[in-house]
């Protein structure tokens, strides 16, 4: 589950946000509980095993849809980086490469253009440990949520390490175009600048920029002679007479100059971000304020005193009936956990065309099937699917992760109507459990979740009173 420290950090980071939503001594109760089993195994408890820990207590469930669409949307932006860097590569090398046959290839504008490409590499690498990112937009475009809480400050060194990864992708595009050219063209390399400069002072540059690997392959390390006898001018050339088999010699310098300067620098660079982005990620997920808390109430023993919370200054909750919603017309009918069984009632279960079962005991294919097949089902039925989940049993973060994804995946403008059935699912549950169900709705979203009840289980108030009459 957590095989990384992105993820770690995002799946720790969404469940302190669902962790929110229960009582301080629920949690208190439970991560304690996690510490003392990690005493008796003789393992220390640390972020990975408590989600673990949490992921078997729900059930077998995936990875958040949060985690895996902010996961997602950075692995979109590397593959655009890489795809934008590939193409560069191409077209750069082969207008670096152009040649008509009438003036030679200018190894002065390779060495302009390597000096510009190690600028833009450090400045990558500088702006990320800055903090500044250029590349905001792009993230938010491309779904990254460029202000999603803590996770943010990882943004510039991610935007750093996709931007190497195109850089890389451009090196290797660029040499394979070099390899690919010297082959099946004939090139004529040379040099030439409007300055005066004479070819001793320009051997000594080549030398300089060859020195990484002049030991390794001698022939890719120019020498006077070469220099000279290369150079070329506006109109005509120095001497009479112009050898050209020395303008094909210059081949193994570019090859070498593009791998030492552009490819193996991007890799290193590259290298030092990723680093720098697992040590930030343990970092913040050290300094993260519900792993603080987190320790606390795993390394505090709990005492339970019957009743944590007194309610003398409470007023009376009259929201419950008038926060329930009457139950829409639908053909589609998901059982949650359960609910329903041994037999659903004949009222709910006529003219449902489709009945599914999720949750529970359903496995992990189980479910993403039912979300599939429903969201089928509602391109061309109405856009409404009651849920029937059971009174007594509290809402749990699964309930919210299967909410969630199917957000997600079903059409724009569906709607769940959540009914919660009591023991006997033809009596109206009561009040008292109808409202963990209200606030769990106003959490997930007014918009996409409602609270029902069938006609046939809302009470008539009058009639009752004449019956205690």
């Amino acid at each position: 589950m957590t095989d990384s420290p992105l993820r770690l950090l995002l799946e720790f980071d969404n469940q302190a946000q669902r962790d929110r939503s229960q009582p301080p001594t629920f949690l208190h109760r439970r991560d304690r509980k996690f510490a003392l089993v990690c005493e008796e195994q003789g393992v220390a408890p640390d972020a990975a095993r408590w989600l673990a820990h949490l992921s078997r207590l729900s059930g077998p469930r995936t990875t958040p849809a949060s985690t895996g669409q902010t996961l997602g949307a950075w692995r979109r932006i590397t593959g655009v980086f890489s795809a934008a860097g590939l193409i560069a590569g191409v077209l750069t090398m082969a207008g670096l490469l152009f040649y008509d046959g009438g003036q030679r290839i200018n190894i002065t504008v390779f060495l302009a253009f390597v000096l510009l490409h190690l600028v833009l590499a450090l400045f990558t690498t500088l702006q990320s440990l800055a903090g500044w990112q250029p590349w905001r937009w792009l993230a938010r475009r491309l779904g990254a949520n460029p202000d999603q809480g803590v996770f943010n400050k990882l943004h510039p060194l991610l935007m750093a390490q996709a931007a190497h990864l195109g850089g890389i992708a451009f090196g290797i595009a660029g040499l394979v175009t070099l390899l690919a050219t010297v082959v099946i063209q004939d090139l004529a390399f040379g040099w030439s600048t409007t300055l005066e400069t004479a070819a001793e002072s320009y051997h000594g540059l080549i030398s300089a920029v060859a020195t990484p690997w002049a030991w390794l392959w001698p022939a890719a390390a120019p020498d006077l002679a070469l220099v000279e006898g290369t150079r070329f001018f506006r109109a005509g050339t120095p001497t009479a007479s112009p050898n050209p088999a020395l303008w094909g010699q210059w081949w193994p310098f570019v090859t070498m100059l593009w791998a030492t300067w552009i490819l193996a620098p991007r890799l290193l660079l590259w290298g030092l971000a990723s680093a720098q982005t697992r040590r930030k990620a343990h970092r913040l997920l050290a300094s993260h304020p519900a792993m603080h808390a987190l320790m606390y109430r795993m390394e505090t023993p709990t005492l339970d005193t019957g009743n944590s919370h007194h309610d003398a200054d409470d007023l009376p909750d009259t929201r419950a009936r008038s926060d329930l919603l009457p139950l829409p017309d639908s053909d589609i009918l998901l059982c949650w956990a359960g609910a329903g069984e041994p037999e659903l009632p004949e009222a709910l279960r006529s003219g449902k065309q489709l009945v599914l079962r999720a949750g529970g005991s359903a496995s992990l294919s189980d479910d993403d099937q039912a979300l599939n097949h429903i969201a089928g089902h509602l391109q061309t039925r109405t856009k409404a699917v009651i849920l029937l989940v059971r009174c007594w049993q509290p809402p749990t973060g699964e309930l919210q992760d299967f909410l969630e994804t199917a957000r997600g995946i079903w059409p724009e403008g569906a709607r769940v109507a959540l009914v919660p059935l009591a023991a006997d699912s033809n009596q109206e549950p009561d009040a008292h459990q109808i409202q963990p169900w209200l606030r769990f709705a106003e959490r997930v979203g007014s918009e996409f979740i409602q609270v029902s009840l069938p006609s046939f289980q809302i009470r008539d108030p009058y009639s009752a009173a004449g019956e205690h009459s």
